[in-house]
């Protein structure tokens, strides 16, 4: 099965400072890849890389190939592009709107102006961040009024509302308590029927709860990747395993 998007030796510096280096990894549609590693070892920025989050940066230079569907991203517009590859950030970030505007914004950004479709978006996207029943009599209302882990999903809701194939999502439970991570991570679980889900973490235990499939990157490169199990019961390279058991550095 092709992958639905895929890096091909894939290099990014900014400046003079090389933060990736050759990564080769295919993304398989409809699953959940989870980035492990540890802190500054690149996995935000290649997350950013899959919708061109790093165009923002200045003297960001980035070499090889990023497919989408086949397609060479960096060839697309990268507003429709982000349309198809929304984004997830690790602290929720609700516009200081209402509830009902949150999740309308995209569809009118994007000409959507009916407001009998509008409606039927906001409430089919807040069911599918499992967030409806909470919030569907104060719609009107502030969403930053919302507690941090319904931002979360009402911040997940905005990014559905544009019918976007893929979710990236960059440590979106680190400012979560355990009660809302567990909701996310059960969203995420029932995402992937629909959507392909990629999601960096630093926490182990939960990517290997929720993601099929598992990426190890280290100082920039791309130890290892292959089926969450397998990553964690019988990873190929040491350096996977000292980190998996706690016994890296």
């Amino acid at each position: 099965m092709t992958p639905i998007l895929s890096t091909r030796n894939l290099n990014l510096s900014y400046g003079s400072k090389q933060v990736l280096y050759d990564i080769d990894l295919p993304f398989e549609e409809k699953s959940v890849t989870a980035l492990i590693g540890p802190s500054g070892c690149g996995k935000s920025t290649l997350l950013r890389c899959m919708n061109r989050m790093n165009d923002l940066i200045a003297d960001c230079k980035v070499t090889g190939e990023i497919l989408y569907r086949g397609e060479e991203i960096m060839n697309s517009d990268p507003v429709l592009l982000r349309r198809k590859i929304g984004m997830v950030f690790q602290r929720p970030n609700p516009f200081p709107k209402s509830i009902y505007d949150n999740i309308a914004y995209g569809p009118r950004a994007h000409g959507t102006k009916d407001a009998k479709t509008l409606d039927n978006i906001v409430e089919n996207s807040l069911k599918g961040a499992v967030l409806w029943d909470e919030v569907k009599d104060r719609l009107h209302e502030s969403a930053l009024g919302l507690s941090g882990g319904q931002q979360q999903r009402l911040c997940i809701a905005r990014t559905l509302a544009v019918n976007p194939d893929v979710i990236l999502m960059d440590e979106p439970c680190s400012a979560l308590d355990p009660i809302a991570t567990t909701k996310i991570e059960n969203l995420i679980m029932d995402l992937k029927t629909k959507y392909t889900v990629i999601i960096v973490t630093h926490n182990m235990q939960q990517a290997a709860r929720i993601s099929d499939t598992t990426g190890f990157m280290y100082l920039g490169k791309l130890i290892e990747t292959g089926t969450t199990g397998t990553i964690f019961s019988n990873p190929k390279e040491e350096l996977t395993e000292r980190y998996i058991t706690g016994r890296f550095g």
